[in-house]
């Protein structure tokens, strides 16, 4: 009888939570609640009691007939199992029960890593519901169950997808409020104590960046701990990837705001061609700070970020960094590539040697950094921008010399002074020099970049290819300068210009690192052309000269006064032609010019005077002989010439 009174008391149950029970779980909170209240009322024999009731409709007239007539009516055990739902295993109970602690903090209005407590009890929840799809999966026998499991999975991570992203862009919001801030209820009109000391502490002044070995913290330790516990679950639930996107989604608008700040403004490759030089210069003025910034602190800095929120959880901290910093390391890039595209006109060369040396000397820091292989491909446009502005060097080299070779004989320079092509390639090579090591850098080892098969080059001269450009570059300018001096109608007043051009190639040659680039052979012959081109302009200038004071072995003993006399006005002749001439000349180079006058004098003078003294010495003199220039006078009109306005 006992056990027929209790198969009845478990029936009344059944009926009750069935009346009650709208739902599922209502029906099972319902059944929980006669657990908790009787020993006899088990979960475990309320559902034993259904399921053998499903199994057979048998006894239950005898149920029905021995209860009391005042009692009501008992549900049989039969119906009562028509009318439960299936039996409900323990892994779903489990994952209704995980439902409704979810659930309060995926619609919970504020952050829930605004209180800690919340946080911790929402990580325990998530770390039981990642643990029931595991067993689930595993078992394989209820996808229906497994398909909730999963759904609220999914919200799960979602909602921990928000809370890792504002946790990262305001890790402020889920700090705990600091202690004795400002009282919000102080009034406005409150008056300050006059010793509050504002105004008196200095303003700070940012200084410029010197010190590029300088990393970031870019989030508290707390926040990264918590972050990282975020994240250890989003990869343990199968949400790497979505936490990783999550992650560079989050940081991406400070490394966007960081840029800007540097001045630094997006350009396509096609404005960066259009733009007047006097703007691109000022870009990369702007370019080359700011690319050792972001490369030498931002980026590094981003790097330890992730490392340490994914730490242990290879490879979507590698993933998260490439995908943050991507777009921001692409726009330095392209730029440095769109520079290395755009117009190769020689006075670029400067600024591209310093994008070029900017890029190259950071490289070896970027080795840590990009180590992964996922942002291995980010090291390597890094280094082939280097490389790109390495051949744009290479590239203005080569416009240099067809700029030499295109540039005109049109107009003679003045006095045959020094030509503006002339200053203009040498203190370029000069100023190109402070580089060497750079230039040295990108030229060794591509003579194919001068356009020629073979250079000859001298056995004890440099041999370097920076060497032989700058060499070529000099054969190019010398015969520019030899097909310009055949403008001058007057052969002696074209070796006075290459005279003087080509001792202003020497003087920036010993002056400057291109006398060692071009070493002390070339020196000898660049000093060999300055003597003939000497040589041919006396010759020239003072041949009618010396052919009439010099006759031969005998000197003037042979000759009558008369044809002395003669002499002597067919030289002062010749010598106001000079004059009047070669006054307007002009030898720049205050020892070529002294140097010129000397050998001059030295030719002129002795036999001027042997013309003079035998005139005078002579035994039957002429009547109208009139010295109109004393030696001290020639000498005198040789020392004023080459003081011409082109000097």
């Amino acid at each position: 009888m006992a056990e027929d009174g209790e198969e009845k008391l478990l029936a009344t149950v059944q009926h009750i939570a069935k009346t009650l029970g709208r739902t599922g779980t209502m029906t099972e909170d319902i059944l929980k609640v006669f657990s908790n209240y009787d020993g006899r009322l088990s979960l475990d024999k309320l559902y034993a009691a259904a399921a053998a009731a499903g199994g057979g409709g048998g006894g239950a007239g005898e149920h029905s007939m021995s209860m009391p007539a005042s009692s009501p009516p008992p549900v049989l055990p039969s119906a009562a199992a028509a009318a439960m739902p299936a039996p409900v295993t323990s892994l779903e109970r489990t994952v209704r029960t995980l439902d409704r602690q979810i659930s309060q903090f995926v619609t919970m209005e504020r952050l829930v890593w605004a209180d800690s407590a919340d946080a911790d009890a929402f990580l325990e929840a998530v770390d039981d519901l990642i643990g029931t799809v595991q067993e689930l999966d595993a078992a394989g026998t209820n996808r229906g169950l497994l398909d909730r499991a999963d759904e609220l999975l999914s919200r799960c991570m979602a909602r921990l997808e928000d809370e890792f992203r504002a946790l990262i862009e305001r890790p402020d919001d889920a700090a705990p409020a600091a202690p004795g801030g400002f009282d919000s209820e102080q009034s406005d009109d409150e008056d300050y104590d006059a010793d509050d000391g504002y105004g008196d502490e200095p303003i700070p002044i940012a200084k410029p960046v010197t010190d590029f070995d300088v990393v970031i913290d870019a989030l508290p330790p707390g926040s990264v701990s918590d972050v990282h516990q975020i994240a250890r679950r989003m990869v343990d639930a199968g949400f790497g990837r979505e936490c990783a996107e999550a992650y560079a989604a989050a940081r991406r608008g400070f490394i966007d705001e960081s840029v800007a700040r540097l001045g630094i403004r997006s350009r396509t490759s096609d404005e960066v061609h259009s733009l007047p030089w006097e703007e691109l210069e000022f870009d990369i003025a702007r370019w080359i700070p700011a690319f050792k910034m972001v490369f030498r602190i931002l980026i590094p800095s981003e790097r330890r970020l992730p490392d340490r929120v994914f730490e242990g959880l290879a490879p979507y901290g590698d993933l998260a960094f490439v995908a943050a910093v991507r777009t921001q390391a692409l726009q330095l890039i392209s730029f440095g590539d769109a520079v290395a595209a755009a117009s190769r006109a020689p006075e670029r060369l400067f600024r591209v040697i310093d994008m070029y040396e900017a890029v190259r000397d950071l490289l070896p820091d970027l080795d840590p950094v990009f180590a992964d292989p996922y942002s291995a491909a980010l090291r390597a446009e890094v280094s082939a921008v280097c490389n790109t502005l390495g051949s744009s060097i290479k590239g203005i080299f080569m416009e240099l010399e067809n700029l030499i070779r295109r540039d005109p004989a049109r107009v003679a320079v003045p006095g045959g002074g020094i030509h503006p092509i002339t200053r203009y390639v040498m203190n370029y090579l000069r100023a190109a020099c402070g580089s060497r090591q750079t230039l040295e850098e990108v030229m060794e080892g591509d003579l194919g970049a001068l356009g020629v098969t073979a250079i000859a080059v001298d056995p004890d001269r440099p041999t370097s290819s920076l060497a032989v450009h700058i060499a070529w570059i000099m054969d190019v300018l010398h015969k520019n300068l030899e097909s310009k001096s055949k403008i001058y109608r007057d052969p002696p007043l074209a070796s006075i210009f290459l005279m003087n051009n080509g001792k202003y190639v020497i003087h920036k040659v010993n002056d400057s690192e291109l006398g060692v680039l071009l070493g002390d052979d070339w020196m000898k012959q660049m000093l060999s052309r300055v003597r003939r081109w000497s040589m041919e302009y006396q010759r020239g200038a003072w041949a009618k000269v010396m052919s009439v004071l010099q006759t031969g072995g005998s000197g003037f003993s042979g000759l009558p006064p008369k044809a002395m006399l003669q002499k002597l006005q067919m030289f002062n002749g010749y010598l106001e032609e000079i004059r009047a001439a070669q006054s307007e000349w002009v030898i720049t180079d205050d020892q070529l010019r002294a140097d010129v006058k000397a050998a001059i004098a030295d030719s002129v003078l002795p036999a001027y005077k042997g013309l003079i003294a035998r005139l005078r010495s002579s035994p039957d003199p002429p009547q109208d002989l009139f010295i109109k220039h004393t030696p001290e006078d020639v000498e005198a009109c040789i020392q004023h010439l080459f003081e011409g306005i082109g000097k």
